[in-house]
């Protein structure tokens, strides 16, 4: 039988090395440089990043009120009850009915929309996330091979925020679709970007209580837009992309000038100088200590392999295991999209009060979050999603069985919880089982799994006022079966961060000659 040793990789950590012989590596790897300075002292750096979920959270739900149903009364005393009753002022005659608020505080209201389909009605949401697909498509590897994680935030923040303001002066629907659309695209990375940059910035200790930073900026976010929208009732729909979108703006140029790139991605992408000034412009001390320690620095020979702007995604196509696990994590992604977007939008046919569901499901972000800070380093990954996902399938399908009207609105919400927790151990799990080389592309691509989910929620909950099952019932069946595909993927709880493909597939035969050895 041939001696195995020359298939292992020459680029090994501490850790995989010890496991071998017992020996420490002459050569440093990565991830044991980084470690050496990448304490907690970017942690402000880190947080500031995260923050740029708050912004895409305000875009992502911000269809919830600016295309709502708006509310309507009967004007003419010849009416009967049962058509002042209806649904909809559809069929009655024109002058016997009004609007309760100004015709510009609804997209629905100022364009007349009250008679249109469900697929007319809800063509900007899904338009905003037919862009966020696509954009993800054409994004993603740009993190990971020309741009930068740095440079990709600044882009899709700027580039978000401009097209949000440009909304403003939409005439039509069609125009106000294809702005929602556009603003999609350039939304697209900024989470997987904000969340792979942030994690990057700081070493292992402080990784995963980073990563859940975006969680809670997320929530702010998602708060923030009940709260605008109340102080702007009776307002024109308009003035809430102002408000979310000049504040984007101002933080777009604060991350060009403030921010760092990730030395990781620096170094892999063997841009040594560039990640040694970057390290000394972060740490106060043993500045000279920096570039003796990268003197001794060895890369894998693929480190530098990802060429031009498809190179990541051609790796993640061509090693099977990557693709393995980019398809199933995929396929959970998927399930909780349809959920974790669509239950905010479906909270009108629940028949409560908007501004009260909207702020309830956002906060249900919160324990969320803390719960996904407490679980994330002392519970199995695989275990912890199967387990929230099936959680949040019942709930869903418990909101069809219920009709009194407390109690659904408590399964709707544990149902949102359980799929925000889900899909934040979700992101945390991909970021762990891809290397530095593919990680934000392999990432975003799982996203875009989840933007995908949400591009049919709309029009779910579109046909839901009318069948609820074609809502909540589609949601909780969907999520509880893409959730089971978390099988499929390794454990990496308490793993350390691998940089480039050679290195995951030495760690994984270690892996598995240690599971297989009696």
């Amino acid at each position: 039988m041939a001696d195995e040793a020359p298939l292992l990789p020459r680029y090994h950590s501490s850790e995989n090395q010890n496991e071998l012989d017992g020996k420490r590596p002459s050569m440093a790897s990565v991830d044991e440089t980084l470690e050496s300075y990448l304490g907690g002292c970017q942690l402000l750096q880190a947080i500031f990043v995260s923050f740029a979920w708050a912004f895409d959270a305000q875009q992502t739900f911000i269809n919830v009120f600016t295309d709502a149903d708006p509310a309507w009364h009967c004007t003419s005393a010849g009416d009967s009850d049962a058509a002042c009753s209806a649904s909809t002022p559809c069929g009655l005659p024109p002058g016997s009915w009004v609007w309760d608020s100004p015709a510009h505080a609804s997209v629905v209201s100022e364009w007349s929309l009250q008679c249109a389909g469900s697929a007319l009605v809800g063509l900007p949401a899904s338009a905003y996330f037919a862009g966020c697909l696509l954009g993800g498509l054409l994004l993603s590897t740009l993190a990971d091979s020309v741009l930068g994680r740095k440079n990709m935030l600044f882009f899709s923040c700027f580039t978000m925020s401009l097209s949000a303001a440009l909304t403003v002066v939409s005439p039509n629907l069609w125009a106000y679709a294809a702005m929602r659309f556009l603003c999609g695209c350039a939304r697209a990375t900024i989470g997987t970007s904000a969340l792979v940059l942030s994690t990057e910035m700081v070493g292992k200790r402080w990784r995963e209580k980073v990563s859940t930073a975006g969680f809670f900026c997320f929530t702010l976010g998602f708060l923030s837009l009940p709260a605008m929208a109340y102080l702007n009732r009776g307002a024109s729909w308009r003035r809430l992309y102002l408000w979310t979108s000049v504040p984007c703006f101002f933080y777009s140029v604060l991350i060009y000038f403030w921010i760092k790139e990730s030395p990781r991605w620096l170094l892999v992408r063997g841009r040594r100088d560039e990640a040694i000034q970057t390290l000394k412009s972060m740490t106060a001390n043993n500045r000279n200590a920096i570039t003796s320690s990268f003197s001794k620095l060895i890369v894998a020979e693929d480190a530098g392999n990802i060429d031009n702007v498809f190179s990541a995604m051609k790796v993640l196509w061509v090693k099977r295991w990557a693709l393995r696990r980019l398809l199933s994590a995929m396929t959970v992604g998927f399930g909780l999209g349809l959920v974790y977007y669509g239950m905010p939008l479906n909270v009108g046919n629940l028949g409560s009060d908007l501004y009260l569901s909207v702020t309830l499901n956002a906060l249900a972000e919160v324990p969320s979050s803390l719960t996904t800070l407490f679980l994330v380093d002392r519970v199995n990954r695989r275990i912890s999603t199967v387990a929230f996902t099936t959680a949040s399938g019942a709930f869903s399908l418990l909101c069809v069985a219920v009709t009194a009207e407390p109690w659904r609105m408590a399964a709707e919400v544990v149902s949102f919880f359980s799929a925000c927790t889900a899909f934040d151990l979700l992101l945390i799990y991909c970021i762990e089982l891809f290397p530095t080389c593919v990680r934000n592309s392999a990432v975003t691509v799982v996203r875009q799994a989840i933007v995908l989910g949400g591009v049919f929620a709309p029009m779910l909950v579109a046909e839901g006022r009318k069948r609820s099952f074609l809502s909540f019932g589609v949601f909780g069946t969907v999520v509880g079966c893409c959730g089971l595909f978390t099988a499929c993927l390794p454990e990496t709880r308490g793993r350390s961060m691998c940089d480039t493909m050679e290195e995951e597939e030495s760690k994984q035969m270690i892996m598995n000659t240690s599971t297989t050895t009696p």
